[in-house]
């Protein structure tokens, strides 16, 4: 039996016409065949679901390692909240809400054990090999180090859910050739030589969606999670005006509101007014460019969905409280030391004797590579495990292990 898609209601008239579509994909490296009941984008996004990268974020650091507790946030629970707020940019702006939200379930794959301390670590120990970059990584997982299927290496999407990916920040050369953010990742240019993601343009508004989904996640989810820690306090939220405006509102409403609800009413007005103003700033931009397609959008010069001139200072005053008050706490700063050893330890563990990875799928011939190329697998090996993993294999190949609470 053949389904019609449009006729249940998945046509291309319900997106705008600058809207990505899955029925005109630029489609994948290795050609398959259409479903009849799922868009690509679809595919994709119930692909990225069921891989072993997503399920490994649910034991990987947001901020708080799980040792702190059981309610912080996770970087499986961080990229679901990512993932709900770009569909709901995406349907306020009539694009694919299935390639939106598989672009942000996927961009944290590639990130390591212990947040950004073991990126920074691993950065720092594969430095004279590239280094490391966590969005250069998540593509080497989709294309290369998932291993789930017959035809071939990692998940075979779509252009447009790599292109998403990897651009989601913005291009990532200059339309003359030069690195907009330094030097691009080699494995980004290993896979574009195959596949070209066209570097020097914009990403799609799915992605774009995706992106500033990301800063508003964090930007809520760390300020209530630094509340619960308590290195946060209501007294410090008064140093952002925009916080102190939000609390004024919910004390007039609730007068003696108990702390957890009052965090809370706090914490839906942050993402409401975060959310409505995207919504309100790009159909502003989408008027002034007038894109027609989504080609269109890849050549705009800007980003068309992010936060206006105003809420962007919104946003810097708080990423700088947030810096201040919880990434350089003297606490944390300690923890992610400890951390950093841990992922420093193993690399040079797995570097003296590659045979200690155990189940890594090049086991038997990492020792006879080049320096480069065994470098390049050990980071590998050791981004893909997960906080829990990563500290359970230092206790059993060293004799002390640093305490991370």
């Amino acid at each position: 039996m053949t389904v019609d898609l449009y006729a249940l209601g998945f046509g291309a008239g319900q997106r705008a016409s600058f809207a990505s579509d899955p029925w005109a994909s630029r489609g994948r490296l290795v050609a398959e065949r259409a479903s009849p009941t799922r868009s690509d984008f679809q595919r994709d996004r119930d692909r990225i679901v069921h891989t072993t990268a997503f399920r490994r974020l649910k034991h990987k650091t947001q901020v708080f390692i799980a040792a702190d507790g059981d309610h912080y946030r996770t970087r499986l629970t961080h990229t679901i909240e990512v993932a709900q707020i770009a569909r709901a940019l995406a349907r306020a702006l009539k694009l694919d809400e299935d390639l939106a939200e598989g672009v942000a379930l996927v961009h944290d794959f590639g990130h390591t054990p212990f947040g950004h301390t073991g990126e920074d670590a691993l950065h720092e120990v594969l430095e004279p090999f590239g280094g490391f970059d966590h969005n250069a990584q998540s593509l080497r997982i989709v294309t290369k180090l998932e291993r789930r299927y017959a035809d071939f290496d990692g998940l075979n999407l779509t252009w447009e859910s790599l292109e998403g990916l990897v651009k989601h920040n913005g291009p990532l050369l200059s339309p003359t050739g030069e690195g907009t953010r330094g030097l691009v990742p080699q494995p980004i240019l290993d896979y574009c030589a195959l596949h070209d993601l066209e570097l020097s343009s914009f990403a799609s508004l799915e992605a774009q969606v995706a992106a500033i989904a990301d800063d508003i996640a964090y930007n809520t989810h760390d300020i209530d999670d630094g509340l619960r820690s308590g290195y946060l306090t209501f007294e410090m939220l008064e140093e952002v005006p925009f916080l102190a405006g939000l609390m004024g509102e919910v004390r007039a409403r609730y007068p003696g509101l108990e702390a957890p609800r009052f965090t809370h009413e706090i914490m839906r007005r942050q993402i409401t007014a975060m959310v409505e103003d995207v919504i309100a700033y790009a159909q502003r931009a989408i008027e002034e460019v007038r894109p027609e397609t989504v080609h269109d959008v890849r050549r705009a010069g800007r980003t068309l969905a992010t936060f206006s001139k105003e809420m962007a200072v919104t946003d810097r005053q708080i990423k700088k409280m947030l810096f201040s008050r919880i990434y350089r706490h003297p606490e944390v700063m300690r923890v992610r030391a400890n951390a950093a050893s841990i992922v420093t330890d193993l690399y040079h563990a797995y570097m003296d004797d590659p045979q200690l990875m155990r189940g890594h799928y090049w086991v038997d011939r990492i020792s006879s590579m080049p320096e480069s190329a065994r470098a390049r697998h050990v980071g590998d090996y050791l981004a893909g495990m997960t906080d829990n993993y990563a500290v359970d294999t230092h206790r059993r190949l060293f004799d002390h292990t640093p305490e991370l609470r």
